[in-house]
């Protein structure tokens, strides 16, 4: 074993280090913890920007979360009329908000999902049904928030 002729910290696998500034070639991350508003991409230049919240729920009957990421609660603000609230606010309130979803209440699938107002804590979603020209209860929704 040779030791390099220099005034240095040697890390070890038995403890946690900290290291900064340091490249890693082709490094396995195994459930890697990133907290950075932006990361690289696999290839090419232009920066990759992290779902901030996202919820997958159901709108009819009562409603309820199936999945999320940094949502607390779906508010039921009536027919058809949903407000996401995050766990945690978001940066900014210019986020890109957008919104899908399944079949109304009464099986059609001619509904067109909206955000109606977004915020830091919230987003606000609703579901016109074309058909029926009104608001409507919409199966299988999906809320995200990108920045």
């Amino acid at each position: 074993l040779t030791l390099p002729d220099a005034t240095t910290t040697f890390v070890g696998t038995d403890a946690t280090q900290t290291l900064t500034n340091k490249t890693l070639t082709s490094p396995t991350l195994t459930t890697p913890n990133i907290d950075s508003a932006q990361f690289a991409t696999v290839s090419g230049t232009a920066p990759t920007y992290p779902c901030r919240a996202w919820v997958s729920f159901n709108g009819t009957g009562i409603v309820a979360i199936n999945a999320s990421g940094n949502v607390s609660s779906i508010t039921d603000n009536g027919v058809g009329d949903y407000t996401v609230n995050y766990t945690t606010a978001l940066a900014a309130s210019s986020c890109v908000t957008t919104t899908t979803g399944g079949t109304n209440d009464s099986g059609q699938n001619d509904c067109i999902g909206s955000v109606y107002l977004a915020s830091t804590t919230t987003a606000r979603v609703r579901f016109y049904d074309v058909s029926a020209a009104a608001l409507v209860d919409v199966a299988g929704i999906s809320v995200m928030a990108i920045r």
